[in-house]
């Protein structure tokens, strides 16, 4: 029996890891495209996790379940989509800012990305403006993704886009920031790109600015 993606996007809703894994097998085993696992499967499930989120019918738990089940499944179809040669919509660097040790959000917003095709390298939190420099210079990366949870290291913020500016890098970045205390002002303030809420608008707000269709 073939198998059904969109029992396997219920999956990820469900954040059931089991089954999940279990599916994405079978559709490999049976030759499905792995980039059609992810678009139906995966991302279906996550985008649908997304606006549930947006919507308040779920909240950070029920989002962290799915994206791990996701992640499980990103790991098995990950080394098929490099021998096939598949592209990632964009890669991104992420991480929380210098003097700051808040992760949850950060991965959520990194989980999400990922499952919607983005390439993400997590520096993960405490992150100095000259390793998001390193990082995104290694990676060739397009966009630099900032989470500060605290008012006090907000300023981490600040500091690493003019970090980003002395290097002259800056200009080949977009740089988008996130985080409770953070806003669409403080982000005005500072120059960055553009600020997200939360984490299924980030992954909105990641597509707009490097130029890819939601």
């Amino acid at each position: 029996m073939a198998v059904d993606l969109q029992a396997l996007a219920e999956s990820i809703i469900k954040g059931k890891k089991g089954p999940a894994v279990e599916m994405t097998q079978q559709a490999i085993d049976e030759g499905v495209d792995p980039q059609t696992i992810i678009n139906q499967g995966l991302i279906g499930g996550m985008a649908v996790v997304g606006e549930k989120f947006k919507n308040n019918e779920f909240y950070v738990p029920e989002v962290l379940i799915a994206a791990r089940a996701m992640k499980e499944c990103m790991g098995i179809l990950k080394p098929l989509l490099a021998e096939s040669g598949v592209k990632p919509v964009g890669i991104v660097v992420i991480g929380t800012v210098k003097g700051d040790l808040h992760d949850i959000g950060k991965n959520l917003v990194a989980m999400m990305l990922q499952g919607n095709g983005f390439e993400v390298i997590d520096l993960g939190v405490d992150v100095a403006p000259e390793k998001f420099i390193d990082a995104a210079k290694e990676n060739k990366a397009e966009l630099v993704a900032l989470s500060a949870l605290l008012t006090t290291t907000m300023p981490g913020m600040k500091q690493t886009l003019d970090a980003f500016e002395a290097a002259g890098v800056r200009s080949s970045l977009k740089v988008m920031v996130g985080g409770a205390p953070v806003t669409q002002k403080f982000s005005d303030e500072i120059g960055a790109d553009g600020y997200a809420p939360d984490a299924a608008s980030a992954v909105d707000l990641a597509k707009s600015l490097i130029g890819v269709a939601a």
